[in-house]
């Protein structure tokens, strides 16, 4: 029953001045608020990222070329390729725990055809890559092993080529020229959204990779080796087992260092997700000093609000009120109008997180757990803050602050 009066007469005085204590704990609203949201925001990405990385394939391996050191200099990832087409043929035929293995050669360029031009990048890959990217077709069809074999000028296309060369026809038995070099158009892929990175993953021509690699890139070695394991729980085996197909493909003594890296769908998302983890750790600490300056602001008007009832604390203290008794009746304001501004901030979140899922491109995901910490958070601010007052309050001298004006 004391408790109720207490929290009773805390939040009538609180009301007596509402514009007061509005502004007062504004600075808890925008601090839990901007929290919330910044929190929500940093996980929204990193959500998005993970579905994007999982959106990359089944069971995704990438094997890229390693490094190189030349007059004592070593050169960054991929400095050093050695990749070729009997490293594929070899991954196929002897390793166990895969159900797929491409080629991917990189190359790009002016398309001509359709409308007029558009500069894309260009994939030489095998037929295996529509299964290891778990990517589907829209209409036509796809390459063949003996196109790879027979270098066939075919090619597939990405939705937004197709957008951009064939907005209202039928790219299917179209020709287009890439780098002056004719391909025929034999099918469109289905839409697959961005990347990890923001990049879109349908702005793409897949065409087989002897073609782009005698006919396009002009080079000697593919870009990289895309794989899929059997399971999700068998990429650990198998990587160890492209290790050792590769170390033996490239003739590879047991003291040398592997000139490749191997990589799957966990080390891609930790490595992207790592920034997004970050910089939501930074947005959320810059949000939280505007809380510790909320926090100022409440201790400052209950500061005044001390100096204004000192006669009424007098009257408390001299017919019986105890020290503890107006300690406990000044901190209990401070945590009322500081619960109250982490009530409005987590709604006035709510608000923002809605309009920016609905609105704009950026995804916010609010996590119940961070609600909770907010709202303690604000809480502590309430104690921490209120407790000086408070207890300035209670050490008034009861005869002063009667004579108090």
């Amino acid at each position: 029953m004391q408790a109720k009066i207490i929290l009773k007469v805390a939040v009538k005085s609180i009301m007596k001045s509402r514009m007061r204590s509005l502004l007062t704990a504004l600075g808890i609203i925008i601090g839990v608020a901007a929290v919330v949201v910044m929190v929500a925001v940093g996980d929204g990405a990193q959500l998005q990222v993970e579905n994007q990385i999982a959106s990359l394939g089944s069971n995704l391996i990438i094997i890229t070329p390693g490094t190189s050191t030349t007059g004592g200099v070593r050169g960054g990832a991929g400095s050093f390729n050695r990749f070729t087409f009997d490293d594929v043929d070899k991954i196929k035929n002897e390793c166990l725990l895969i159900n797929g293995v491409s080629p991917l050669v990189r190359s790009g360029g002016q398309i001509i055809g359709g409308i007029g031009n558009w500069f894309t990048q260009v994939q030489g890959v095998s037929p295996d890559y529509l299964e290891i990217r778990a990517w589907d077709l829209q209409s036509g069809e796809f390459f063949s092993d003996r196109d790879v074999m027979a270098r066939s000028k075919v090619c597939v296309l990405g939705s937004e080529v197709v957008k951009n060369l064939f907005p209202n026809d039928d790219p299917i038995g179209q020709q287009i020229r890439i780098r002056n070099v004719p391909f025929k158009v034999i099918g469109v892929l289905k839409e697959k959204g961005q990347t990890a990175v923001g990049t879109s993953n349908d702005d793409v021509i897949l065409a087989p990779s002897k073609t782009v690699l005698d006919r396009l890139s002009g080079g000697r070695f593919i870009s990289s080796i895309q794989v899929s394991a059997v399971s999700a729980d068998k990429i650990p085996e198998a990587i160890v087992e492209l290790k050792s197909i590769m170390r033996e493909s490239h003739k590879l003594s047991p003291g040398e260092e592997d000139d490749f890296t191997i990589r799957d769908q966990a080390d891609l998302s930790e490595a992207a997700t790592e920034t997004s983890r970050i910089l939501t750790i930074l947005l959320a600490s810059v949000a939280g000093v505007s809380l510790i300056v909320g926090g100022i602001g409440i201790m400052n008007i209950m500061l005044v609000s001390v100096t204004e009832r000192t006669r009424e604390i007098g009257i408390r203290l001299s017919v019986g009120a105890r020290a503890s008794d107006i300690l406990i009746q000044f901190l209990t304001e401070a945590i009322v109008l500081s619960l109250s501004g982490g009530a409005i901030g987590v709604l006035l979140s709510f608000f923002i997180a809605y309009l920016l899922n609905n609105y704009t491109s950026q995804s916010a995901f609010i996590k119940p757990e961070v609600i909770m910490i907010a709202f303690g958070f604000a809480g502590a601010i309430g104690v921490f803050f209120g407790f000086y007052p408070a207890r300035k309050a209670a050490a008034l001298n009861p005869i002063d602050a009667l004579r108090y004006e």
